[in-house]
């Protein structure tokens, strides 16, 4: 995963920063509809709901019928997307979003459509008692064939009926965001209520160019106290997986794009999930999961009312913040360990790019350059401690192996000679060493805003297709290896010769050229342009450094008193 290299990469070059000093010293078919159990405690489902996967089956309880009426669609359209809802069973089974394009055909990007053919979201199963029924057979009357939800806000009733059970749906669109809210009355129930079990669908379209990060991203995330993320690829093949709640919302999501499903109640001083809990089933016979069917269960009480939210679109992080609720939390940037330190910066990197490039009409490559620069400059004095303190403890390491040296059976006296002559050269062999660690935040934060920001989805810079993703033609990774060897040759100057970083200064180019070959070409040209803007600054600090005045040859500690 690219996760794992980052870190791996990350780790080499931490060594190539660090070492010299110490040396010196990757489509399934759509899997069969799911069908509820017909037997079930609605009691018990409330709290874990019961799915069986089965082929095409009878409705299971007595007196409900199949729909009669033939299925017909309602488009609902914004400036932003436009879906198209089914009339049997409410369900959402178009979703285009006009702002986006599709990936995955690069001569033909057609607007995005985030359904996968034949099926659909919101898709319910009502489970009354001994009766079970399945919404999306039921035939659903609607208030009009299509809505205009351009400038204000809109509603769409869906009513049906099947058995001895009235169901009522209200759909609110809203012109300026992707939020769909949802009020609605089952008629019929007995004085214990029921259970509705809310599809969520069965994964997404394939809509990247790289089927394989889009599918290492899809997954499942709950919220409860905390987050909590179960990827499709952790899932086992043809086995349901429970995942229990309460939560407050619950969403699916892709690499890019998210379904979010919320249900909760806010009083006083406390917040409870509405959504009783979540299961997830892959029909996926391959080793490794790709997609999902996944259900969450909703408590409805003996008088029938129930009510959810909904967002259904990209994960554009102003949008997801302003749903509330830690929503934002579906496009976590960073480990969980380590999302308290990399997210804030993320979040303020993530800023910066979307204002370069909306208020100043920058395309993102050329926001990403000016970033690098930027950076470069504004760290520009820890760097020069960093390079001076670091070509100092070069200059004297002559002088340390012969300390060692005469000093090998004498543990104590070499520790004392070291520090002393460490004083004598006003050399701090952990000077280097901080001034550096400090923009390796910046660095991780980069990396999850380049491979995970939908802004840079699809954005071409130059000869490369796609910021996002890696360069086919690999030519920013050799520029980034290439000015890594000429950063590290320049800091060489003027110091003595050593074999170890002699080595070092021809290996690890190499190496991280290997390692960063397939990370987004964002990343590579943001890592050039910090190498490139780093030459002048090690030029200014090697021409001070020869400057200065000559360490004590080597020689003379044959001469030190001891």
């Amino acid at each position: 995963m690219n996760d794992r290299k980052l870190l791996m990469a990350l780790a080499l070059i931490m060594v190539i920063a660090f070492l010299p000093t110490y040396l010196l010293k990757r489509n399934q078919p759509p899997p069969k509809p799911l069908i509820v159990s017909a037997a079930v405690d609605s009691s018990t489902v409330a709290a874990t709901p019961v799915v069986a996967p089965v082929g095409t089956a009878a409705l299971a309880g007595a007196g409900l019928a199949q729909p009669v009426a033939p299925e017909d669609t309602v488009i609902v359209r914004s400036s932003l997307y436009r879906y198209a809802i089914s009339t049997h069973g409410g369900r959402i089974v178009s979703t285009r979003f006009l702002h986006y394009v599709t990936l995955v055909d690069s001569e033909h990007r057609d607007t995005l459509e985030l359904m996968p053919a034949a099926d659909g979201l919101l898709g319910g199963v009502l489970i009354a008692g001994k009766d079970t029924l399945h919404l999306e057979q039921v035939a659903f009357t609607a208030s009009a064939d299509s809505l205009d939800v351009t400038k204000d806000s809109a509603t769409l009733t869906l009513r049906g009926t099947s058995g001895g059970y009235a169901i009522d749906m209200i759909y609110t669109f809203s012109p300026t965001d992707y939020r769909i809210t949802s009020f609605g009355k089952i008629s019929g129930l007995s004085p214990v209520g029921g259970t509705l079990l809310i599809s969520l669908g069965n994964g997404f379209r394939q809509t990247e160019a790289s089927a394989s990060d889009n599918a290492i991203s899809s997954g499942i995330v709950t919220k409860q106290e905390k987050t909590n993320v179960t990827l499709f690829g952790k899932l086992k093949p043809r086995t349901m997986t429970p995942i229990s709640g309460p939560f407050e919302w619950v969403a699916v999501k892709s690499k890019y794009f998210v379904a979010g499903l919320f249900s909760y109640d806010s009083t006083g001083n406390t917040v409870k999930g509405n959504i009783g809990g979540v299961q997830a089933f892959a029909a996926d016979t391959q080793s490794t999961v790709t997609r999902a069917q996944v259900a969450a269960s909703l408590a409805v009480p003996a008088e029938g009312s129930f009510h959810w939210s909904m967002y259904l679109g990209p994960m554009e992080y102003d949008r997801l913040s302003h749903m509330g609720r830690d929503f934002d939390d579906v496009n976590p940037y960073g480990w969980a360990w380590l999302r308290p330190v990399i997210r804030p910066i993320a979040v303020v990197i993530r800023s910066i790019f979307v204002w370069m490039h909306t208020a100043l009409g920058l395309g993102y490559g050329l926001v990403i350059v000016m970033f690098g620069i930027m950076v470069r400059i504004l760290t520009w004095p820890l760097n020069r401690i960093a390079l001076r303190s670091m070509g100092r403890m070069q200059t004297v390491q002559p002088l340390i192996t012969a300390l060692q040296d005469r000093y090998k059976d004498n543990p104590q006296q070499l520790q004392a000679e070291t520090f002393k002559l460490y004083k004598e050269h006003n050399v701090n062999p952990f000077g280097g060493c901080w001034p550096m660690l400090l923009p390796y935040p910046l660095l991780v934060a980069v990396f999850f805003v380049l491979a995970y920001t939908i802004e840079v989805r699809g954005q071409t810079f130059l000869w490369l297709p796609d910021l996002a993703r890696a360069d086919p033609l690999y030519i920013i990774p050799v520029l980034m290896a290439g000015s890594m060897f000429v950063v590290s040759k320049i800091g060489q100057m003027g110091l003595p010769p050593n074999p170890q970083t002699k080595m070092m200064t021809y290996m690890m180019p190499a190496i991280m050229l290997i390692f960063f070959g397939r990370f987004a070409s964002g990343l590579n040209l943001y890592y050039t342009i910090q190498n490139l803007a780093s030459i002048p600054q090690q030029w200014l600090v090697v021409k001070e450094r020869m400057k200065a005045k000559p360490v004590v040859p080597a020689m003379t500690i044959s001469k030190r008193k001891t």
